[in-house]
């Protein structure tokens, strides 16, 4: 019995062909990678077993290091700095999509993420319209929770080692005599440390936590800038 109309057939193929693109994707990636230098070979399957890990017998962070040696080990850096490069810039747009942040104006952006010689900076701006703790505090807001739960995250998948350092504008009224900046943003170096462990970061990976009250603020701003109420969280790969 034929159908009534004409109806519409579906669409179950194009999903079907989709599925079928990306296989002969991945074939000719594997294909193409098992056509290359040997050292190669080794530099790429360090990659994909530990993404942040594959350059550390060779250079430092996304730096390339210049020591010498043969054409064949130069191109295994070569290879292995740009990995490591496109890694890095991947984990700082992640952090940016759970965050939301892509659309959020530049004075505004609560949240900045940096990839650096090291690894990645992520600094914790303390703005009025996202604050991280309470005011004067060192106890984290719902949003300071939201961006630490989500970091932590992304350092436990990628076993991170951590290193933490709060920081405060100068000219801030102290809770009293015995609280000033010095103890403040220690305090809240502290309670950003706990946050990623209660959250899925392990002890062991936090290397360091550091307040250094109003003592650094940014290049170029006045130390009485809001701006330089903050936590930085300096990741990298553990050796």
């Amino acid at each position: 019995m034929s159908k009534k109309g004409g109806g519409h057939h579906g669409g179950a193929w194009k999903v079907a062909y989709a599925d079928f693109v990306t296989a002969m994707m991945a074939l000719f990636m594997v294909l193409w990678i098992c056509s290359q230098d040997k050292k190669i070979l080794i530099a790429t399957s360090k990659y994909f077993k530990q993404p942040f890990n594959a350059m550390s017998d060779r250079s430092v962070g996304v730096l390339e290091v210049k020591n010498g040696g043969s054409a064949g080990q130069d191109e295994t850096r070569d290879t292995t700095t740009a990995a490591n490069l496109a890694f890095l810039n991947a984990l700082a747009s992640e952090l940016n999509k759970m965050l939301n942040l892509h659309d959020t104006p530049e004075e505004d952006v609560p949240v900045e993420v940096q990839v650096t010689s090291d690894g990645l900076r992520i600094t914790l701006y303390d703005r009025t319209k996202h604050f991280i703790f309470k005011p004067n505090s060192a106890e984290l807001t719902e949003w300071g929770s939201l961006v630490l739960q989500n970091l932590a995250w992304l350092i436990d998948r990628n076993g991170l080692k951590v290193y933490i350092e709060g920081h405060s504008a100068a000219g801030q009224k102290p809770r009293n005599a015995d609280y000033g900046a010095w103890e403040l943003t220690t305090d809240r170096g502290n309670t950003t440390r706990r946050a990623l462990v209660k959250y899925a970061v392990s002890p062991t990976g936090i290397e360091r936590v550091t307040g250094y009250g109003d003592t650094k603020p940014l290049p170029n701003t006045p130390p009485d800038s809001p701006a330089n109420e903050r936590i930085t969280i300096s990741l990298s790969a553990r050796r």
